[in-house]
């Protein structure tokens, strides 16, 4: 396996016991991560971008949280209707600054 050129990190509040709940989840967490899988996949980009979730992240204030590497952006206050516009911004090698956390 080679390793990915992108690494989408998204927040889905999951506890160490495996439990998913908090902020994150209750706001669309779940669903941004699953839209992120399914645009990697149909974009055939499963070979240069891996999607992972992720625990708290501790920015409860501005979640749901997405981070990508290497580039190490964050995102904060994303909904699953976004995924689609940094999928887009990922792929010309741009970022979505009104999601930016700064």
């Amino acid at each position: 396996m080679n390793l990915p050129k992108k690494h989408i990190f998204v927040c889905s509040s999951a506890r160490l016991t495996g439990e998913i709940k908090g902020f994150c989840a209750q706001n669309e967490g779940l669903e941004i991560l699953e839209n992120f899988v399914e645009e990697v996949q149909e974009r055939e980009l499963d070979g240069d971008m891996m999607v992972t979730n992720t625990g708290c992240l501790g920015m409860c204030s501005m979640g749901p949280i997405v981070i990508v590497y290497p580039e190490g952006t964050w995102y904060g206050r994303v909904t699953a209707d976004d995924v689609e516009e940094i999928m887009d911004a990922l792929e010309s090698g741009e970022v979505v600054k009104r999601l930016l956390i700064e």
